[in-house]
């Protein structure tokens, strides 16, 4: 049973009314943004913390890391992930910014030796204390240093979205195929235990027959614009919150559904006069529809009340889950026969841990890594398909 198997129209109620179709330039990687498309030295993040103390000298075969880009996220959640993880840690840092750099890496116990400039980065082939760069930089420029670190020789994790284009996407892959390295997206929902959860759930088919699956990925943006966010600059950030923030709806979508969409349907906003949104979409709405009926309404923006929220519901029942992406806290609620089940399995803040854990065993163990890179090329495809869909006004069949 449902009571929410909304059509097209009820979700463009739901999230606001319909919105015009923008035209989107296929060329954006190219287009020109306010922050340059080159790895630059930036100020210290607003947000991330450095350990008290450095981490523990690594355990042998422990994978050494060198981490590129020291933003909020790099420092709050991707090193400390790296010396909690068994068999990685961080064994050179790589930044623009020479005093930030040199902060971080006193934090974890670094010789000099082991920071590195953008401009230096070439000679981390003849490190030997380095096996693997993990990339968490700006999406605009993950494709050209996902290569120079297979060029060095490197196993290669990458943030999300893996790049701006498919052809991006492509050529990361070939890289690695050149080098014989691995490369890994940094997809770390698929490491958190209320979302391994919620998929073996609908394995199961706890709620029957799939419906109808929403997702909401939004928040408001302050006073910034693209000369200080890169989040909003085009050249660097694609579309902005659909590769972003909306990246985890879409994936959701996808592996609660356990289907690859036949078609897509994509909406866009991009206010006038606004100038946070002078190069990215504001918002960014979706339909896709799978083989068996199903239908996702997925929403996403950077100018909404904050939520994060992925439901389904089935012909038996829902699966709520709110926040369902969260860094911590993420929640899960099973709803049937008139009664409510909330569910714990597991604490969500294992999942940046779980993630590095899993990419030294794919480089020590050879075991398959579960978010590779042809995963993180699908679903710029599909981005590229929302896109295209949007800017004619009509359905994509894939």
């Amino acid at each position: 049973m449902t009571d929410r198997g909304h059509s097209r129209r009820n979700f463009l109620q739901l999230t606001g009314a319909g919105l015009a179709a923008t035209p989107w330039l296929a060329a954006c990687a190219q287009a020109q943004a306010s922050i340059p498309r080159q790895a630059i030295g930036r100020p210290w993040p607003n947000w991330g913390s450095l350990p008290e103390t450095p981490p523990p000298p690594p355990k042998a075969g422990s994978i050494g890391v060198a981490v590129v880009g020291l933003g909020g996220y790099a420092i709050g959640k991707a090193m400390p992930a790296l010396a909690t993880a068994e068999r990685t840690h961080v064994a050179a840092v790589v930044s623009g910014n020479p005093e930030k750099a040199a902060k971080v890496a006193a934090a974890y116990g670094l010789p000099d030796d082991a920071i590195y400039s953008y401009d230096t980065f070439s000679k981390i082939a003849d490190d030997d204390r380095i096996e693997a760069v993990y990339i968490v930089l700006p999406t605009g420029l993950h494709a050209d240093w996902t290569e120079y670190a297979f060029a060095a020789g490197k196993h290669v994790i990458c943030e999300k979205p893996m790049a701006l284009t498919p052809a991006e996407c492509e050529r990361m892959i070939a890289a690695s195929r050149g080098a014989g390295r691995k490369l890994m997206i940094a997809y770390r929902c698929h490491f958190e235990p209320v979302n391994l959860k919620a998929t073996e759930l609908m394995r199961q088919g706890v709620v029957g027959k799939i419906q109808t699956i929403e997702t909401a990925n939004n928040y408001r943006v302050g006073k910034e614009t693209p000369a200080d966010n890169w989040r909003l600059a085009k050249a660097l950030a694609g579309g902005g919150p659909l590769e972003d923030y909306g990246l985890y709806g879409l994936q959701v979508a996808l592996y609660l559904s356990g289907e690859l969409p036949v078609s897509v349907q994509g909406w866009t906003e991009q206010p006038k006069g606004d100038p946070r949104f002078s190069e990215v979409f504001s918002t960014v709405k979706t339909e896709l529809h799978f083989p068996s009926g199903a239908v996702a309404n997925l929403m996403t923006s950077y100018d909404a009340d904050t939520l994060n929220m992925s439901n389904v519901y089935g012909e038996a029942g829902k699966l709520l889950m709110q926040p369902a992406n969260g860094y911590a806290g993420n929640t899960l609620t099973l709803v049937r026969d008139g009664s409510s089940e909330v569910l714990t399995p597991g604490d969500s803040g294992v999942q940046f841990a779980q993630m590095c854990a899993h990419f030294a065993d794919a480089i020590r163990e050879g075991v398959a890594i579960r978010t590779p890179g042809e995963m993180g090329l699908r679903d710029i495809r599909l981005v590229d398909a929302i896109y295209r869909s949007a800017a004619s006004g009509e359905p994509v069949n894939l």
